[in-house]
């Protein structure tokens, strides 16, 4: 069954956010401060070892290099023009005041921050594409069962400390996973290898930036920064290498 994988995956998001829920109103608010702050930084080293992979290699005398700091650069730079441009942001804090309001949770403060913060942990990432794309042209859900794993525990945790906003996030994943599945055939001659490389170094980096605004405040819009994966792709194509 195609789509399966999306299925599963949004269910463990939905069962992983009411679970944290739950365990949420047990316990006092400076303990669930606290969890968010180790949600936070768990997120920052996720988002870390990501982008490490992606700009360290093993050079000829076995030492360790970095690069495609200009990829980095260009990526991020043009990204964030055209998500300011168009107010990604704005669209995501609009839904979620939508959200917010039909499902009864007008004096939940949190609300919104962590349906934004939970939406874009789980759908940042190679991961949610190449699965998505391996579930639509082969029937394979083995990549999105492992996300499914990985966003359960993700989404409990978040939703203990920041509420019922973030099982809310399973809808973008539902309609990302769900597109990804359904153009699967017109998507996958564009995942190159060098395209999956690029759109999982740049990911990264945005799941940092996530981890990032729940340690210290919002600090950074992460929703304008997306188009920034979109440059990353393209900018496998070109006949330079950044």
């Amino acid at each position: 069954m195609y789509g399966l994988g999306t299925l599963i995956n949004t269910a463990a998001i939905v069962l992983g956010g009411i679970l944290g829920l739950l365990f949420g109103k047990l316990i006092k608010q400076r303990h669930q401060d606290s969890l968010t702050m180790a949600c936070g930084i768990s997120v920052l080293f996720i988002g870390t070892a990501g982008a490490l992979e992606g700009i360290m290699s093993l050079g000829a005398d076995g030492k360790l290099t970095s690069g495609r700091s200009m990829l980095i650069v260009g990526c991020l730079a043009l990204g964030a023009l055209v998500g300011e441009l168009i107010n990604i942001e704005g669209w995501f804090e609009r839904f979620g005041a939508w959200l917010k309001k039909k499902s009864g949770s007008s004096n939940d403060n949190k609300f919104i921050d962590g349906f934004v913060t939970a939406s874009f942990t789980v759908c940042i990432g190679a991961m949610a594409i190449v699965g998505a794309i391996n579930d639509g042209i082969y029937g394979d859900i083995s990549i999105l069962v492992t996300k499914s794993i990985l966003d359960f525990i993700i989404i409990m945790v978040m939703a203990g400390s920041m509420g019922k906003g973030c099982i809310f996030s399973a809808i973008p994943v539902a309609i990302l996973q769900g597109g990804v599945t359904a153009l699967s055939w017109v998507i996958r001659p564009l995942m190159t290898e060098a395209a999956l490389g690029n759109l999982s170094l740049i990911g990264s980096i945005l799941i940092f930036c996530v981890g990032l605004n729940l340690v210290w405040g919002k600090k950074v819009k992460v929703a304008n920064l997306l188009p920034a994966i979109i440059f990353a792709v393209a900018a496998a194509f070109l006949p330079i290498s950044l």
